[in-house]
């Protein structure tokens, strides 16, 4: 990554990149409500079938553990 301080453009491989500089703070960062809706959008579609997938019984048997061993401290 080459970064050209003076003008705010910053090369990564062959693309460039223009914003602000590394280190400053005037840019404001956040994308806008549609990215984050399409973002979100494509991130159910990637995920939804993981979603439906069940709880490995490992898992669950580590997850019991967990509320057992939380039981057991708040009871003393």
């Amino acid at each position: 990554m080459k970064v050209n301080k003076g003008t705010g453009v910053h090369e990564l491989g062959s693309r460039e990149v223009r914003g602000r500089e590394p280190g400053s703070a005037s840019a404001d960062p956040r994308l806008d409500r549609a990215i984050q809706s399409r973002i979100g959008d494509q991130l159910r579609a990637m995920y939804s079938e993981l979603m439906d997938q069940p709880v490995p019984d490992r898992f669950k048997d580590l997850l019991a553990q967990l509320e057992n061993q939380n039981k057991t401290e708040n009871s003393r």
